[in-house]
């Protein structure tokens, strides 16, 4: 399946989940935040949360400063 993440596009095995994705994409999940087509999936769902044909996903990073 194609997915866009971060707008670059990516292709990913059926069935992939949310967990899974971001998993492959960052070393450590804490402070990330997921969305799936602009709508931010809980992280208490990102197990469950297969992924479609053609959605966009952004991955956000929490950053401090000021």
């Amino acid at each position: 399946m194609r997915l866009t993440i971060n707008g670059e596009v990516h292709e990913l095995d059926d069935a992939t989940t949310l967990a899974q994705l971001l998993e492959a994409q960052a070393a450590d999940t804490r402070g990330i935040a997921a969305a799936v087509d602009g709508e931010v999936v809980p992280r208490a769902e990102w197990t469950t949360f297969r992924l479609a044909d053609g959605q966009a996903v952004e991955v956000l990073t929490a950053v401090q400063g000021g």
